[in-house]
């Protein structure tokens, strides 16, 4: 069986440095930090008090007062990135087969602020159960792709995928083989997330995995360099439309770049830390450039999962000196969550968008934040530092990982034809 060739016709995006496509490549080219004091809530008793939150994001811009009330935040991110992208793409839906349009969406956690916020009402109560007949359907991660397909008509595959911070890739890698094999035209994909919440923020801290820079919170995120102190917690939400080949040119649609190939692989190593030398990371880079048909030295950029850990961006770039050898050097490697903050289950999308407008572009955006090189970190990679870097990007990979070992790498190539 001949696979289907699979491109991205369509982008959306909602970040805390911009609320569209435009002003998120523009905050990215130009070294924008997403990180400030926390606004949603009291942040006096917890360690970490800032995050990225959204900037001017205000739901009944976008619904009307009994709509919103029904979505939890991440399901609301999830139909504005889409809306977008879905607009972007030119799709006429009036006219394009409904049954073979799906919506494959990632969330690492979901409706984490309802579920939050319903469990504290409960314990003010005097213990009878009197829980918002919305709680459930506003919670379930796969309510985001519900309420997409809903809105729009969408009757092909309609799902959720949960894999921590590589859920939003793992759905782009899903979207990817459902078109490839045939069984759909045209996927909205990508991820959406909203923890930050005294939750989200308090179980992040509980596990020591946020960065405590609250005396500099646009500098915390700082991938790379020898002080990071851990990841700045993120919301929002990033959308793909991909699309069959044939399919897209038939209807003379816009082609930003092909979707060359998907890998997975799993650490099984530890719940929430990386094997130091990176064993399941250099799986996942190696499964995807066989899945694409391309070698390491095709690659000319890659958006690193580059939390700000201490650990986990050691690991990775192991692993990328391991796959790609003498050419890792001269690859483009970059973190763009020095300046949107971690956004766990929507990572894999807003990044994903990254890599593509820098092949659309010629620009790759910068890691900003780093100050003090680390001396576990070979000095002779290109980490794109404090500033973009102009260059030729004809193929791009971007890598996801997850609590639990999930580990997910996609990548895009310019069209050759």
């Amino acid at each position: 069986m001949e696979l289907k060739r699979v491109v991205v016709t369509g982008l959306g995006a909602l970040t805390p440095i911009g609320n569209n496509i435009d002003e998120y490549w523009d905050a990215l080219v130009n070294g924008k930090s997403g990180s400030a004091p926390i606004t949603y809530f009291d942040t006096e008793k917890f360690k970490t008090k800032f995050a990225c939150e959204l900037k001017n994001f205000n739901a009944l811009d976008y619904f009307d007062r009994k709509e919103a009330r029904k979505l939890d935040k991440f399901a609301q991110y999830a139909l504005v990135a889409s809306d977008e992208a879905i607009k972007d793409a030119g799709i006429d839906l009036d006219t394009v087969d409904k049954l073979r349009v799906g919506v494959i969406w990632g969330a690492g956690i979901g409706g984490l602020e309802t579920f939050q916020d319903e469990v504290l009402a409960f314990g003010k109560g005097d213990g009878t159960p009197r829980f918002n007949p919305f709680f459930i359907p506003k919670m379930i991660a796969d309510i985001a792709p519900g309420n997409i397909s809903i809105r729009h008509g969408f009757m092909g595959p309609n799902y959720a995928t949960v894999s921590a911070c590589a859920s939003a890739a793992n759905a782009l890698i899903d979207a990817l083989n459902t078109i490839r094999l045939g069984y759909s035209d045209i996927i909205v994909t990508g991820g959406s997330e909203a923890a930050v919440a005294p939750a989200g923020m308090g179980g992040f801290n509980a596990m020591h995995a946020l960065s405590t820079r609250n005396e500099s919170p646009e500098t915390a995120s700082r991938p790379f360099d020898a002080n990071r102190d851990g990841f700045v917690l993120g919301e929002g939400a990033g959308a793909l439309i991909l699309e069959e080949y044939e399919h897209a040119k038939a209807r003379g649609a816009k082609i930003y770049a092909e979707v060359a190939g998907g890998g997975l692989s799993s650490d099984a190593y530890h719940m929430t830390a990386p094997h130091p030398e990176g064993i399941g990371v250099v799986a996942v880079m190696e499964n995807c450039l066989r899945n694409a048909g391309l070698k390491p030295e095709d690659v000319d950029a890659i958006n690193t999962h580059g939390t700000s850990t201490p650990l986990g961006d050691v690991a990775e770039l192991k692993a990328i000196k391991k796959v790609f050898g003498e050419h890792a050097k001269d690859i483009n490697i970059n973190s763009t969550k020095s300046m949107t903050g971690h956004l766990l289950g929507a990572a894999g999308a807003v990044e994903a968008i990254a890599s593509i407008l820098a092949m659309k572009h010629g620009i790759v955006p910068p890691t900003i934040n780093h100050e003090v090189a680390d001396e576990n970190i070979d000095p002779e990679l290109n980490l794109t530092l404090n500033k973009a870097q102009e260059r030729e990007v004809n193929v791009a990979m971007s890598n996801t990982f997850g609590f639990g070992g999930h580990n997910a790498c996609v990548l895009f190539k310019k069209m050759d034809d």
